[in-house]
């Protein structure tokens, strides 16, 4: 079987791979510091010029500081969760109670003396299960950023991966002031 006219000569087709070729972008998986055609995470990411390179540098270091502050959301979130699941009553069959007795005087003088927010049927338990859903998607947001950075950190430029870890840095020092430096999450 001839298979001669599926092949096409190499000239005259140049536009089929996107353009010109010293302006596609370049993947090494070997650290450099070359910044020709370096382009972070997408193609339209291209590093073209040393402005171009400054600007996105800049931009990787506030994306890794925006890490420090999602994670630092998520912890002021855990924190006023307990402090309301504290402050919720449990439920019984008889409405509220904050203790265990079984006078149902006391039960419904604790009815009357629930804050506002308590008395529209809200318990704990449901409290709590509103709360973790939350923080999973807050779990969520921070696997995918941290999953996010590890692939700009993977571009192997040691200029990008010096301002990953400057986010980090600054992030942490506006954002870590409660937390301790030893990192829990293996991404990044």
């Amino acid at each position: 079987m001839d298979h001669s006219h599926h092949m096409h000569p190499m000239e005259g087709h140049e536009g089929h791979s996107g353009g010109d070729m010293d302006d596609m972008c370049s993947m090494s998986m070997l650290f450099t510091w070359d910044t020709t055609n370096l382009c972070i995470v997408f193609r339209q990411w291209h590093i073209r010029s040393n402005t171009s390179l400054v600007l996105s540098l800049i931009a990787v270091v506030l994306i890794g500081m925006g890490y420090e502050a999602l994670r630092s959301v998520s912890r002021n979130y855990e924190a006023s969760l307990a402090k309301r699941l504290e402050t919720v009553p449990n439920s019984t069959a008889h409405g509220y109670r904050d203790n265990d007795d079984d006078d149902d005087d006391d039960v419904e003088n604790n009815v009357a003396e629930t804050p506002d927010f308590n008395r529209s049927g809200q318990n704990r338990e449901d409290a709590s299960k509103r709360g973790h859903l939350i923080k999973a998607l807050l779990y969520s947001f921070q696997n995918f950023y941290a999953f996010m950075l590890m692939l700009v950190f993977m571009t192997y430029n040691g200029w990008v991966m010096v301002a990953v870890s400057l986010g980090a840095f600054f992030g942490y020092l506006l954002f870590g002031h409660s937390t301790s430096a030893t990192k829990d999450n293996a991404c990044h």
